[in-house]
């Protein structure tokens, strides 16, 4: 059935009725955005000939993809929050904003909340026989290598089975375990003491991984920690690094590997001194270079649903 009605005038009718656009009551912002991608959706049933039943095997997909609170895994994995990140690399590179260290994505296992010390944080808190010490460590400066003092730097990642604090489907993990927060001081340092991470890849009976199954591709991600750093005269970065030698650091199903992101990482010993697992540990430098506001305001702040927990 190769038919083509979306030029027509009842379909054109019908979304802008479905939309309400330009209709006196509702967000205006909403229905034209609305009526931009309704129309889309319509136009892509016509010219891929797109029949009722995939249309129903879609509505069934986007209900189990709610259920399973998968919704942000699978804009990462479809590379919609990479892409938004293309958009604020550019949108800086047309004001001449460069110089700072690169973005990449939040993902969806961020929890607000965190301890906030000072300097240095420890944050294994629960034992993990299968995870090495690790040190990460750094300096944020500005953009004239000026340090910055009192800046937040949070930290969270995955334990030796992948699994994240809060989202642990074995229930093994105290809150904060693997999260932290540090507030830097005038020599602009941080410092956290952890266990060193592993990859993990989605759900396996997942919507998102349903999903990535049709399209024959894997959800897998190399081992990574991610970041917020937050200073009150400069922009918010989001960020995270990719541990070296990891496989899939250029297969990474979130898109998310950046050249800059990938640290050295140093074999080091002294770790008993530090209250270290052993004394034998990794040592991973990631320092940070934050960008100045733009007239005064930080156009890095996104307005997401997070998870936010009282440490």
């Amino acid at each position: 059935m190769s038919v083509q009605v979306f030029e027509t005038k009842e379909v054109q009718d019908l979304l802008k009725a479905a939309t309400n656009l330009n209709g006196d009551n509702g967000n205006a912002r909403f229905q034209q955005i609305a009526h931009r991608l309704l129309s889309d959706l319509f136009k892509a049933i016509d010219d891929l000939d797109i029949t009722p039943d995939e249309v129903w095997a879609g509505v069934n997909y986007l209900n189990k993809l709610g259920q399973d609170g998968e919704a942000a895994l699978l804009a990462a994995g479809l590379g919609l929050e990479k892409y938004l990140d293309i958009r604020m690399d550019a949108a800086d590179k047309q004001v001449g904003l460069d110089g700072g260290t690169p973005r990449t994505i939040e993902g969806p296992l961020y929890v607000e909340g965190a301890p906030l010390r000072d300097g240095v944080s420890r944050i294994d808190i629960n034992p993990d026989p299968d995870a090495g010490p690790l040190v990460i460590h750094g300096t944020l400066s500005d953009l004239d290598g000026k340090p910055i003092a009192g800046a937040v730097v949070e930290c969270w990642h995955a334990n030796s089975k992948g699994f994240y604090s809060h989202f642990d489907p074995t229930g093994a993990q105290t809150e904060f375990n693997l999260r932290g927060a540090v507030r830097t001081g005038p020599d602009g340092r941080y410092e956290f003491r952890t266990l060193m991470p592993v990859g993990y890849g989605c759900p396996p009976h997942g919507s998102t991984q349903q999903l990535l199954n049709t399209l024959g591709r894997h959800g897998n991600r190399p081992a990574h920690v991610h970041f917020f750093v937050t200073s009150d005269n400069h922009r918010k970065l989001t960020t995270q690094f990719n541990i070296e030698g990891d496989p899939l650091i250029w297969d990474d199903f979130a898109y998310a590997t950046r050249e800059e992101l990938i640290p050295h990482v140093v074999e080091k010993t002294g770790g008993e001194a530090l209250g270290l697992k052993e004394d034998a540990y990794k040592d991973i430098e990631f320092n940070v270079t934050l960008t100045p506001l733009l007239q005064g305001q930080d156009n890095q702040i996104v307005n997401r649903l997070r998870v936010a927990v009282a440490a």
